[in-house]
C-alpha cells in the first residue's frame, strides 16, 4: 500500500510478483552512423537496479530511440540484445509496439518474463497528438490496446521527464502510475542539492549550449539556491560578451550562429551581472586557437583566434571558489577538452571538484566523459543521466512526467482510501 507521505508511487508502494507492468525506460543511445552499433551503454547500465527488481513481475518495456529525419532513429532490436547481455536474463523482442502480435506475446508472458516492444516514436501517436489532452490519448490504440493488458504503468524514464509524450504520460488515469528506481534516485539527488542546507553553494556552467546554462545561472541565482555562478566555455564567453568584453569576431559569430535568440540571451546575462555582480565568477584570461598563447581577456581577442580553453589565471580563481564550497554542481567543460593543447583548464577544474570534500552533482554527456577520462566518477556524489531533463529540472520548470506520476498517485490513493473505508 502506498505511503501517503509521498508525492508519487515508487516500486516498494505495491506487491508486483505477477503483475503485469508497462515499463518505459530512456534507452536513447549515440549510435554509429555506418554500422547502427551502439556506442555507449549508460544509458541501458541506467535501468538495470529498476529490472532487477522486477524479477518476479511480467515485465513488458516500451523505449524510444532518437525521432523521426534523424540517422539514428532506428529499430529497438539491438537495445534489446544490449539490455538482455546485461540483465543476464532472457528478453524477448516484439517488432511492433500495439499490434495483435504485441498483445497475444504479452497474454502468454510467465512470471520473471521480459519483452521489448518496439521504438514508440515509429508511431505518430506517441510524437504528434496534443498531450495536454488526456482524453486524446486515452482514445490512441497505444494506449487502449496495451492498458487492456497491463497491470501497472512503471516510469523510469529521467531523461525525458520534461517531454510530454503519450508513452511517458497517456497511462497517468488508467492505471497507477509508479517511478522506477532512477527516477526516485535523480529526484532526490537533485532535491537535495536544491533543498540542502551545505552553504556556499556553486554551480560551474560550461560548455557550448549556452540557453540551458543561462536559464539555470537565472534560476539558481534568483532562488539563491547557489552562491556563485562559474562560467566557462562558451557560457563564459556569453557573459564576457554581456560585459562589454571583445570577445573576438570567430567567438561572437559562434553564438550568433547557434542561438538564434542570442540577443535575448546575451541581454539575460547583462541583466544578471548588473544584478548579481559578485556572484558570477568569468574567465579572465584565455589559450588562444591557433596561436596556443595566453591572453589576458581586458585586451580583447583577436578576431582570427578562438577562445579554446580558460588560462592559468582563470583556473587559479576557479579553483579558490570551488575549495570554498560545501555544495557543487558541474555542467560542461571550460573549453575544446578534446584536443589535448587545450584540455588543461577542463582537467584542472574537474580534478577540482573531485577533490574537493562539498556535495557534488554533474550531469551533461561532456561532463560525464570528462569525468570518466580522469576515472573519478566514484567520486561525485551523483552523476545524473539526464540532459536536457536535468536544466529543467533545475531551473525549476513543471515535468510533465512528475507531475503525471503525482496525479497518479492523487487519483489512485484517494480511490483505495475510498475503498477500505
Amino acid at each position: 500500500m502506498a505511503d501517503p507521505s509521498r508525492q508519487f508511487y515508487t516500486l516498494d508502494s505495491f506487491d508486483l510478483k505477477g503483475k503485469v507492468l508497462l515499463l518505459r525506460l530512456d534507452l536513447n543511445s549515440p549510435i554509429h552512423p555506418i554500422t547502427g552499433e551502439i556506442l555507449s551503454e549508460s544509458r541501458l547500465k541506467s535501468h538495470l537496479e529498476t529490472i532487477n527488481d522486477l524479477r518476479s513481475s511480467k515485465v513488458v518495456i516500451i523505449a524510444h530511440q532518437s525521432r523521426p529525419g534523424k540517422n539514428d532513429f532506428i529499430s529497438l532490436r539491438e537495445h534489446s540484445r544490449r539490455l538482455q547481455r546485461l540483465v543476464g536474463r532472457k528478453i524477448t523482442f516484439v517488432d511492433s509496439l500495439f499490434n495483435n502480435a504485441a498483445i497475444s506475446e504479452i497474454s502468454r508472458m510467465k512470471d520473471g518474463d521480459i519483452i521489448m516492444l518496439e521504438n514508440t516514436r515509429f508511431y505518430s501517436e506517441d510524437v504528434s497528438l496534443d498531450t495536454s489532452d488526456f482524453d486524446v490519448m486515452e482514445s490512441t490504440n497505444f494506449v487502449k490496446n496495451l492498458s487492456h493488458v497491463i497491470d501497472y504503468f512503471v516510469n523510469d524514464a529521467f531523461p525525458a521527464i520534461h517531454r510530454p509524450q503519450t508513452s511517458l504520460i497517456g497511462f497517468t488515469r488508467l492505471m497507477p502510475n509508479i517511478a522506477g528506481r532512477l527516477i526516485e534516485r535523480e529526484v532526490e539527488a537533485l532535491d537535495r542539492f536544491l533543498e540542502g542546507n551545505e552553504k556556499p553553494k556553486v554551480a560551474i556552467l560550461g560548455g557550448a549550449k549556452i540557453d540551458d546554462s543561462i536559464a539555470v545561472s537565472k534560476a539558481f541565482l534568483e532562488k539563491n539556491i547557489v552562491e556563485k555562478i562559474i562560467a566557462g566555455g562558451v557560457v563564459g564567453n556569453a557573459f564576457l560578451m554581456a560585459s562589454g568584453i571583445n570577445i573576438g569576431k570567430k567567438n561572437r559569430d559562434f553564438i550568433i550562429k547557434n542561438n538564434k535568440n542570442h540577443e535575448k540571451l546575451i541581454s539575460i546575462c547583462r541583466e544578471l551581472m548588473e544584478k548579481y555582480p559578485k556572484r558570477i565568477v568569468l574567465p579572465v584570461d584565455c589559450i588562444l586557437n591557433p596561436s596556443k598563447r595566453v591572453l589576458t581577456l581586458h585586451s580583447g581577442v583577436p578576431d582570427d583566434e578562438i577562445m579554446a580553453d580558460i588560462g592559468p589565471e582563470s583556473v587559479s580563481i576557479f579553483r579558490k571558489a570551488i575549495n570554498d564550497s560545501k555544495g557543487i554542481f558541474i555542467n560542461g567543460p571550460m573549453g575544446m577538452y578534446e584536443i589535448a593543447d587545450y584540455a588543461g583548464g577542463t582537467l584542472e577544474i574537474f580534478m577540482a571538484v573531485a577533490e574537493s570534500d562539498a556535495v557534488k552533482i554533474a550531469g551533461g554527456g561532456h561532463t560525464i566523459s570528462v569525468l570518466e577520462s580522469l576515472k573519478v566518477m566514484n567520486r561525485i556524489d551523483h552523476v545524473s543521466t539526464g540532459g536536457g531533463a536535468l536544466i529543467s529540472y533545475l531551473s525549476g520548470e513543471k515535468m510533465p512526467v512528475l507531475e503525471a506520476l503525482k496525479e497518479s498517485h492523487k487519483r489512485f490513493f484517494e480511490v483505495e482510501t475510498i475503498d477500505r473505508k
